[in-house]
């Protein structure tokens, strides 16, 4: 089974290498948190992908043209983002320059960041969040209308190794990784990082909003 891991753009790289007339392209991503994911992009949606074709987006410095695929898509459902419904998302046309490849019989469901234009047109790269609908646990649902936006002013920090702190009360710890040897463990399936009455951030578990009693500094 193929374990879908989150990866956002503020944390990637379409690189370039230069190596005399030649151009060598490669793109990196790092991985986050989901709730990172959501903080982070401008427009985030719910969305069935109906078709998609090659088009051409302008020309480069050379006069060659710039190829782009534009999905055409069906609208569920809109997290954050612009008043208008989003019709069109546009990637580069391979994985090397963070081009993303999504099913186009309108049989998926996907959850999809990204950066939006006013004109219902939104552009993505494979480091963006882009997961299958089915692919993501009942809580990171429930999250996107409820929780995650709760925390945004939190910082998530990833642990590699041992020992591992806050630095801060505005951090919490993400210990999938040591705890599970996995990116998409049980903090990143279940639990949102809230802000709580006195500015220090705390996980959360739980399908509802947090009580009253967790935002003015409950232990979790």
């Amino acid at each position: 089974m193929h374990i879908y891991t989150p990866k956002c753009y503020l944390k990637s790289v379409c690189r370039v290498l230069y190596n005399l007339d030649r151009f060598f392209f490669f793109c990196h991503c790092s991985n986050s948190h989901v709730f990172v994911c959501f903080c982070v992009p401008f427009t985030v949606i719910r969305a069935k992908v109906v078709g998609g074709k090659e088009v051409d987006s302008g020309s480069d410095i050379y006069g060659n043209p710039i190829k782009r695929i534009q999905y055409d898509i069906k609208q569920i459902k809109m997290f954050k983002g612009p008043d208008r419904d989003i019709e069109f998302v546009y990637t580069a046309p391979s994985s090397a320059v963070c081009g993303v490849t999504l099913d186009t019989t309108g049989k998926k469901e996907y959850l999809i960041s990204g950066s939006a234009e006013a004109n219902g047109k939104m552009h993505v790269t494979l480091c963006d969040l882009i997961m299958p609908w089915e692919a993501m646990s009942a809580t990171q649902k429930k999250s996107l209308s409820q929780r995650y936006q709760m925390g945004c002013e939190c910082k998530i920090t990833r642990c590699a190794a041992f020992p591992c702190e806050v630095s801060t009360p505005e951090e919490c710890l993400w210990t999938d990784w040591l705890t599970e040897k996995l990116i998409n463990g049980r903090q990143a399936n279940h639990y949102a990082c809230i802000k709580r009455g006195d500015g220090s951030c705390a996980w959360y578990r739980g399908a509802a909003p947090p009580k009253k009693e967790f935002l003015d500094v409950e232990d979790p």
